[in-house]
């Protein structure tokens, strides 16, 4: 690899998360360059880091002059350009089933319970914590009730999301899961869900990627 990758990112971010997952998989060495997403109103919100990503979030990762923003865009555009280790499969029915996956997460559950979206709700309409987190668990909930049928049902799902490869909607559910955790949502209901997170969790990769692991996380300061 000739250009160096840098990944700004908030140890606790699930979308930070999944593009950590996703570059330790393919085995690409990266720079972490922390934007702490509350401390002092929220470094994403300095000139500074407004200047790489105008729309204040997190991650973008920086491939020599490039800036990639969005993780599903950064996870897709890695896996093109190094193609070894492919986190998406080689049929199009099969890569149109793990995006559905994965956008089920990126798209369905995990915006409506993002930071500035909680933030909203607590600062302009006064909601209690209680509220915002049952809002939170509503809506984890809700996805992930369809996303289990849809694994267990589906011929094409084995240790992992697709198949016996770690990929792309792995690299969106293992954080989802780790937020729901945060929020106090049972797992019970979802089995086939809790064992493809085990099986991810065994992975160094996934590891790695882990919150508590990161540079950033609060007992590494």
């Amino acid at each position: 690899m000739s250009e160096k990758l840098t990944l700004y990112s908030y140890w606790r971010s699930s979308a930070a998360y999944r593009v950590r997952a996703a570059l330790n998989l393919k085995g690409l060495e990266y720079t972490i360059t922390p934007v702490h997403l509350v401390r002092e109103g929220g470094e994403q919100h300095g000139d500074a880091y407004s200047a790489i990503n105008p729309q204040e979030l997190v991650p973008s990762l920086e491939h020599g002059q490039r800036v990639l923003r969005q993780s599903m865009a950064i996870i897709e555009y890695v896996d093109e350009t190094w193609p070894d280790r492919p986190l998406l499969p080689a049929t199009a029915r099969d890569r149109a089933r793990v995006r559905a996956m994965a956008q089920l997460v990126g798209c369905e559950i995990h915006p409506l319970n993002n930071l500035r979206v909680l933030q909203f709700f607590e600062r302009t309409w006064n909601v209690p914590q209680a509220e915002r987190e049952l809002w939170v668990r509503h809506w984890i909930e809700q996805g992930f009730a369809a996303l289990e049928i849809l694994l267990k049902e589906s011929p094409s799902t084995g240790t992992y999301c697709e198949g016996e490869s770690a990929g792309l909607a792995d690299c969106c559910l293992v954080p989802q899961i780790y937020n729901a955790r945060r929020f106090g949502v049972s797992m019970d209901p979802y089995p086939t869900i809790q064992r493809i997170e085990e099986a991810c969790m065994a992975l160094p990769a996934f590891e790695a990627a882990r919150p508590d692991n990161q540079p950033d996380a609060p007992d590494r300061d």
